[in-house]
């Protein structure tokens, strides 16, 4: 059997030639523009002139890297043995750029051997003193070698020291490199750029010599709502380092992500956006073409080098235009202008630092939405992840320490004035460091489109929209907020009436088209958060009742969800009463009043029309709008089935079910865990084989809300297949399913359903269940 790289090549080859049969640089093709039905290739980058001294230090870094590869790789065979495992940690992708590009499983150090004679069989000749052919194929081909290579030294590196990196989101101020991260972090920030709050991000090498140029340069990236991804550093000074000395939180929840100190940990943001083509847009790994298209037309990101560059830094570069993301560089290095594979620019260079981040966006076509907030301190969604802790706690409120709510009602025109904002009680100026007060933020609001059904909608906006002030911190919603403001807003001149003007201007911008006035109070005095307390805890419960009241057969249209069709184009969730959306942040009424606010977005009516099969969940309407919606993908959906055409999934689903066929029942995992499953597979696993808008008979992604929801799996059965649950799930659940359970007369099934503290293998399911005297046991066969 040919070997890998032959393999590769050959298939390349024998797919993509000139007019006069003359083949093309392995990886030029990928630079082809799709502009037809038949994705015909009108356009060969390959001819593309590039600075020779570009080319040659790019190629000349990538044959020391390859060479750097090779030589660790053969000392780790000779220590560990060819059996080693190898991975990154907690990845259902493998090394997920070789994997991405080749389709090849990286799972032992013997795996890599062949991805190195790709590397070889990709790497051009060095460029001659003459006779130079100025062309960018082979330059190109040298970036991706360079990347697989990296890819593997960083992957040996958790071989020879798993505590490389730290492990989760958080940094330390003495540890803060990050290095890859997991699936859990990559679907939950993935969310974000499907829903548009992060539009890209900016790869960084190395660090400018001042780090107070370095905290503007971030603040800058964070308030256009970029992602930071940071690697490498110049003469012995990194950018994390310098933006932790000036007081700046560093860390994915701040989205300023320190990688690792080498070049090489570039190929961490290279992997998650291969991990988002293959996630959320369901590419197949090895489809490297539509890999490389699908990042370059919807993950807007670029690099910035700061300092001198060198042959490795030119050779990381090439591999980024590969994918689409230009070079802008702060140093005069030679520049490749000509359009062709980026969208305009490749590299351009001598780029001042105040205007590094304006050049960067305009060179990579970015549009980004800047919203101005009449706050005293920087606003965006960058600040969403920000912590305030220990000594840094200026004022809490809420989280058990004091009552905190929060309520938007609507009002009457004639009632509230707006722009009014109030603060009734001490400020912010009236206390002392490390103060807690209770809090109460009550929003009223009018406009002559608005409706009572549309105020959770806006109350749920309260978290995030308050979360985007820098130095402010909050959890929760309802009656289970909690508010953290630091020292340093307060020193900035950060009010509690602020967060009026935060609501007043973010209410008008998102949501004009229903409101007119917005009037918000602030309540700080106990006796008045008492009484608004006591008020919204009885709006709260008529909420509730009102969608609990709903039944699918009563209910007649359905809404839509297509939001995340930008990463998974083939999916189409389907929001009933009984079923909500997958991600949880949906309910029907949710749908229904966005709809209403924006009757052209995500959230469509869909009539159900006349009923197919009323088990399964199948309405002919339905069907029709699924059909239309992902182009003909999906031709139909069962609402209610897990076996026979379970509905899409994108990606951001709360939870995964997936069947174990010995036990006749189903096990369902959230996001959350990161552990092995039952089903011989983790969620990450899991997710990749479920998302992307796959049809997947036997798995279904959903929400933890849904579990509990008479229409669960109802046609094979309902929360009576459940034989399996981590026990952190079951806890959260717990008052919901038992109340559930005792309505079909198995008040005790949970406690019959098997954890990860007494079952990790299906085996050990099937004995557990049997013991408990499940029910799922006497079932029909689920298949």
């Amino acid at each position: 059997m040919p070997s890998l790289g032959r393999r590769y090549r050959a298939a390349a080859l024998s797919r993509f030639t000139t007019g006069e049969g003359k083949e093309l640089s392995l990886l030029t093709p990928l630079t082809f523009h799709l502009t037809s039905k038949f994705g015909v290739g009108i356009r060969n980058t390959g001819g593309k002139k590039v600075s020779k001294i570009i080319a040659s230090a790019g190629i000349r870094g990538a044959h020391k890297i390859v060479e750097r590869a090779d030589k660790k790789l053969k000392e780790s065979i000779d220590k560990w043995g060819p059996n080693q495992d190898v991975a990154f940690p907690n990845s259902g992708y493998y090394l997920p750029i070789i994997y991405g590009m080749l389709g090849h499983k990286v799972e032992k150090l013997k795996d890599m051997e062949s991805v190195i004679s790709v590397c070889k069989n990709l790497l051009p000749a060095p460029v001659r003193e003459k006779f130079h052919l100025p062309y960018l194929g082979p330059a190109l081909d040298a970036g991706m070698a360079t990347f697989f290579s990296e890819e593997m030294l960083e992957a040996i590196k958790y071989i020879e020291n798993p505590n490389v990196y730290v492990k989760g989101e958080d940094v330390t101020d003495s540890n803060f490199w990050l290095g890859a991260a997991d699936d859990i972090i990559m679907r939950k920030r993935g969310v974000e750029f499907v829903d548009g709050t992060a539009p890209g991000f900016a790869a960084i090498l190395g660090a400018p010599e001042d780090p107070k140029i370095a905290a503007k340069i971030a603040l800058e990236l964070q308030e256009k709502n970029l992602y930071v991804f940071m690697a490498a550093t110049t003469d012995g000074r990194s950018m994390p380092e310098q933006l932790i000395s000036e007081g700046v939180q560093v860390g994915w929840g701040t989205r300023l992500v320190p990688f690792g100190p080498e070049s090489s940990a570039a190929i961490f943001a290279i992997g998650f956006a291969t991990r988002a083509a293959m996630s959320f847009g369901g590419i197949e790994p090895g489809d490297y073409r539509k890999i490389l298209i699908y990042n370059k037309d919807r993950i807007f990101a670029f690099a910035i080098t700061f300092g001198y560059v060198s042959d490795d830094w030119y050779a990381n570069g090439l591999g980024c235009v590969n994918y689409g993301f230009p070079i802008i560089a702060d140093t005069p290095i030679p520049e490749i202008l000509p359009t062709g594979i980026c969208t305009y620019e490749h590299v351009v260079s001598n780029i001042p630092h105040e205007s590094i981040v304006s050049k960067a966006i305009e060179v990579r076509g970015l549009k980004v939405t800047v919203t101005k907030v009449p706050v005293p301190v920087s606003y965006g969604p960058a600040f969403e992840g920000e912590r305030v802790r220990g000594d840094d706690i200026y004022l809490e409120a809420g989280g058990g320490r004091t009552h905190a709510v929060e309520l938007v009602v609507s009002s009457d025109m004639n009632k509230i004035t707006d722009g009014k904002i109030e603060v009734v009680g001490p400020d912010l100026k009236d206390v002392q460091p490390g103060s807690r007060l209770p809090l109460a933020i009550f929003v009223e609001v009018a406009g002559r489109q608005m409706q009572e059904d549309f105020e959770p909608i806006l109350e749920r906006q309260i978290h995030h929209l308050i979360n985007y002030a820098q130095g402010i911190m909050h959890i929760g919603q309802r009656d289970i907020a909690w508010l953290r403001v630091a020292k340093q807003a307060v020193d900035k001149g950060f009010k509690l009436s602020n967060i009026g003007d935060i609501l007043h201007a973010k209410f008008h911008q998102d949501f004009g088209s229903i409101l007119d006035k917005v009037q918000v109070t602030i309540f700080t005095e106990e006796k008045k958060v008492n009484e608004i307390l006591g008020k919204a805890r009885a709006i709260y419960k008529k909420r509730d009742d009102r969608i609990a009241g709903m039944t699918d057969e009563d209910t007649d249209p359905f809404y839509s969800c297509t939001l995340c069709q930008s990463f998974a184009p083939s999916h189409v969730c389907i929001v009933t009463p009984e079923r909500t959306g997958l991600c949880g942040a949906y309910n029907w009424l949710d749908c229904k009043a966005s709809n209403e606010i924006n009757p052209t977005g995500p959230n469509q009516p869909v009539p159900k029309k006349e009923v197919i099969d009323a088990r399964y969940g199948q309405w002919k309407g339905v069907d029709e709008f699924v059909s239309k919606a992902s182009r003909g993908n999906v031709l139909t959906a069962d609402a209610y089935s897990i076996m026979r055409n379970p509905m899409t999934s994108c990606g951001c689903f709360e939870a995964i079910s997936a069947l174990l066929p010995t036990c006749n029942g189903i096990m369902t995992v959230d996001r959350d865990t990161a552990d092995m499953t039952p089903c011989g597979m983790k969620f990450t696993t899991l997710a990749g084989t479920v998302g992307g808008g796959n049809v997947t008979p036997g798995f279904l992604g959903h929400s933890k809300y849904y579990i509990t929801s008479k229409k669960f799996i109802a046609a094979e059965g309902g929360i009576k297949r459940l034989v399996w649950m981590p026990k952190s799930l079951k806890e959260e659940i717990r008052d919901r399913f038992s109340k559930r359970a005792s309505e079909i007369g198995c008040p005790d099934l949970l406690d019959r359903i098997a954890d990860e503290t007494v079952a990790v293998t299906e085996e050990e399911v099937l004995t557990y269940i049997t013991e408990k005297q499940h029910p799922v046991l006497t079932m029909e066969p689920i298949m």
